[in-house]
């Protein structure tokens, strides 16, 4: 199983496989953002690598993140956890002004990821 370190958190075993954003929620305890539902449509789910960033990126990833001109981070909705990784988060619901985090993301990479 992947290790998934959170800085100022701790470090967890994730399933292979599982998406970030879903792994900084279920087994991080982080109020990440996702506010788009885990859909590569709003960059609130931003994440900076400390250590282990993927080298793939989905072209909706690169898409949104060029649209927004957003550098250094990547969406935590677009990873899978395949390998272990060590993360800062950047978007959380504390002190977001958001009512909630989102609606809670497919357990799929969505859209339907073309890896670029």
């Amino acid at each position: 199983m992947p290790m998934l370190t959170v800085e100022g958190t701790g470090a967890f075993e994730v399933p292979a496989g599982k998406r970030l954003v879903l792994a900084l929620t279920d087994e991080a305890g982080i109020d990440q953002l996702h506010a788009c539902g885990g859909n590569a449509r709003c960059t609130t789910c931003r994440v900076e690598f400390v250590a282990g960033e993927p080298t793939a990126m989905t072209e909706a990833e690169k898409t949104v993140l060029a649209a927004k001109g957003v550098t250094g981070v990547r969406l935590s909705c677009q990873i899978a956890c395949d390998a272990d990784m060590t993360v800062k988060v950047v978007s959380r619901l504390t002190g977001s002004g958001r009512a909630d985090a989102g609606k809670r993301p497919t357990d799929a990479i969505a859209p339907p990821p073309v890896w670029g």
